[in-house]
């Protein structure tokens, strides 16, 4: 039998015990949370950014998508200055190579500062401190305790188990926060130099070191501690390098925003990179070219403008600029994809489909002489630009003039509906409803079209009629192209639209839309001079350009040869300077023929013709080939009675066109007289029916309207 123990031993064995709970209860209190692997860390690093670049992979735009903190991408150590990686040691943790994870001398010096009363000096390490950004809860705010800082020592001390120096070193400079939001050496570099971690010099270095313990610290505060980290000499350079690093016109010298607005259209996800069809030195030709003209115009006359230049061949985007702000009043909206009213601009493509069916040629006449059309809406009467008219005129002049009411008389030969379906095949898809929602004013551009679509639809044009969708991202697919115009009609339209001569009458010999090489284009302006359109192309390539206000108000004193087309002309001849334009090759089943218009109408010249089409004497067709009918008053219109104006006065003149020996007109079956003879006629309140009669009492017009 054992003998009892005795006291002293019962006290070694119960204080053994309680070291042994103590011990336990402090390895659990201060147990340190788990901690990702460095493979997990890289991994899970999210950049607050996305980038676009060009064709040839240089950066365009970047843009800002996560706005937690502002992270570029992780920047590998290799990628990273030695003199940032030296002084980040020398100044935060100079025996980070030797210890393993805790500097007891730090420690150790820290205690014996704080037991004399002095101020304790940093013992935190890089491991540490890598620690505390893997695990949030160790740098907690009022973290400061014994415990917490044991917990942060062990989990630095699992740290350096698992992960090498370098790797440690690396999260360091990647994680750590700097100036505001930016977050890692990546954004620091950018937004504090302009530059990237591995082009930071001495200066940069000891500038960042010193900002890192005081993110928010004034640039006195700032170089004092620089100074004191470098050497004497280096002070006048890190004073000047603090005041320029965070003064207010620091700028990002390596985020060029040359493309904005195709970055907010494309870049959807933090860390995205795309690549896109764009070139930058195209891209920065169309900036200057815009940027010079809205200047040079004004903020009281024009505010906004847009330019897409494509390759023909291949249908790449070369420059996509959706405005560059300036004095815009709308600057983040996106010019080149918005929808805006045509005014002009389609007219090529219905004279396209008119000479494709056969029913025009480029010598055909048109007449340009008041109309009044009756549509459901009440009367449309067009008007050109100038509210002149010229009389008979030939397509070519027709469309080189830009001419109105000759576009409305052949889209009344073509009809509404056709010609809306040949626009949507062309790439207009925002025209969404049928031609009768439209109506005639379709041939005037009322539709809205956006300037990307200009381009496709022009391209169409400069590749004989095949339509294919335009690509903007360095991986979308190159469709198949369908034809949307004969390779015959578009070509005539093509050389149309290139002819100088034929537009002299309107734009003069010497306007921004002749070039010193070939070229087709084409203006156009909205309704209220609310949108100004210039859109043409070479033979290889296609230029479009919108000038207005994105508000939508109406610009002042600004026309298509004054507003858009200056910026096309700059834009082309920047785009050749090396290889001028050239004619394309008419296609086969083109007759050229010398021609002479009867009556005078134009000069002889040289016209182009689809084979089979082609006359050699051109006139305008005689009032007996005319069908005789009612000009006015027009079917549906409404007229009132003016009280104050006597009623012998107020009788309405009856016109008619056309062959007319032997017509004659009856007002509600009473008998006005010859047709020839523009009765004046009195009619009371109420419906009227107008009738037009034959020699033989065939009626062969007639009409209804009302007086009030």
């Amino acid at each position: 039998m054992k003998p009892p123990l005795n006291w002293k031993a019962r006290g070694g064995l119960v204080a053994a015990a309680l070291a042994f709970l103590a011990f336990t209860a402090l390895w659990f209190l201060t147990l340190p949370p788990p901690l990702p692997s460095y493979a997990m860390t890289r991994e899970r690093w999210q950049p607050s950014e996305a980038w676009l670049y060009d064709r040839n992979g240089a950066l365009i735009d970047s843009i800002r998508v996560n706005f937690e903190a502002r992270r570029l991408a992780w920047t590998p150590l290799d990628q990273i200055a030695t003199v940032v990686r030296t002084t980040l040691v020398a100044a935060e943790d100079k025996r980070f190579e030797d210890h393993q994870g805790v500097d007891w001398l730090a420690v150790f010096g820290s205690l014996r500062d704080r037991s004399e009363g002095r101020r304790a000096r940093g013992a935190s390490t890089l491991s540490m401190q890598v620690a505390a950004f893997l695990a949030p809860d160790l740098a907690a705010p009022g973290a400061r305790g014994w415990r917490d800082k044991a917990r942060q020592m062990r989990a630095a001390m699992v740290l350096e188990d698992h992960w090498s120096k370098d790797e440690i070193l690396e999260a360091y400079l990647n994680l750590a926060g700097y100036r505001g939001e930016a977050q890692g050496i990546g954004a620091a570099a950018l937004s504090l130099f302009g530059k990237t971690p591995d082009a930071l010099g001495r200066i940069d270095a000891l500038l960042l070191t010193a900002l890192l313990p005081d993110p928010r610290a004034g640039p006195q505060e700032l170089a004092r501690r620089a100074c004191a980290l470098g050497q004497p000499a280096d002070c006048p350079a890190l004073r000047a390098g603090a005041s320029e690093m965070l003064g207010p016109t620091r700028q990002l010298a390596l985020d060029p925003g040359l493309a904005p607005h195709l970055s907010q259209k494309l870049l959807t996800a933090p860390g995205m990179k795309v690549k896109t069809t764009l070139d930058a030195r195209t891209q920065r030709i169309a900036i200057t070219a815009l940027t010079r003209q809205l200047r040079g115009l004004g903020s009281d006359r024009a505010r906004d403008g847009a330019v897409v230049v494509v390759d023909n061949e291949s249908g790449d985007v070369l420059a996509y600029v959706g405005g560059v702000g300036g004095a815009s009043t709308a600057a983040q909206v996106d010019g080149a994809g918005s929808y805006r009213q045509a005014g002009s601009t389609l007219k090529p493509f219905l004279y396209a489909q008119a000479i494709d069916r056969g029913y025009l040629t480029p010598a055909s006449i048109l007449d340009d002489s008041p109309v009044q059309l009756d549509t459901a809406s009440g009367l449309y009467v067009p008007q050109n630009y100038d509210r002149d008219f010229k009389g008979p005129v030939s397509v070519r002049s027709a469309l080189a003039g830009s001419l109105n009411v000759p576009a409305v008389r052949t889209l009344v030969l073509t009809g509404v509906d056709a010609f809306r379906d040949r626009l949507w095949d062309a790439g207009y898809r925002g025209l969404t409803e049928d031609g009768q929602y439209y109506g005639f004013s379709l041939a005037l551009g009322s539709a809205e079209v956006t300037l990307i679509e200009q381009a496709g639809a022009y391209r169409a044009l400069a590749r004989g009629g095949r339509w294919s969708p335009l690509r903007i991202r360095d991986d979308d697919k190159r469709a198949a192209p369908r034809g949307v115009f004969g390779p015959q009609a578009s070509w005539i339209v093509a050389d149309m639209l290139a002819d100088p001569d034929a537009r002299a009458r309107a734009f003069g010999l010497d306007s921004a839309l002749r070039l010193p090489f070939w070229a087709a284009v084409k203006t156009g302006t909205s309704k209220a001079m609310r949108d100004n359109w210039c859109v043409g192309f070479s033979d290889r390539y296609t230029v479009a350009v919108w000038i207005g206000n994105l508000e939508g108000d109406s610009m002042h004193a600004v026309s298509g040869t004054s507003g858009a087309a200056p910026v096309w002309r700059d834009v082309m001849r920047a785009l050749h300077i090396d290889h001028p334009g050239r004619a394309p090759r008419a296609p086969a089943e083109i007759e050229r023929r010398q021609i002479a218009f009867a009556d005078g109408i134009e000069p002889p010249r040289t016209e182009y013709f689809i084979a089979g089409t082609g006359q050699a004497v051109i006139g305008a067709a005689p009032p007996a080939a005319r069908r005789p009918r009612i000009t006015s008053p027009v079917a549906g219109s409404v007229y009132a009675i003016d009280p104050d104006i006597p009623l012998e006065r107020q009788r309405m003149a009856v016109l008619v066109a056309g062959e007319l020996v032997g017509h004659r007109l009856t007002l509600d079956r009473r008998d006005l007289g010859p047709a020839d003879k523009k009765p004046l006629v009195l009619a009371g309140p109420g419906a009227h029916r107008l009738m037009l009669h034959d020699a033989g009492g065939k009626v062969v017009d007639s009409l209804i309207f009302t007086v009030r």
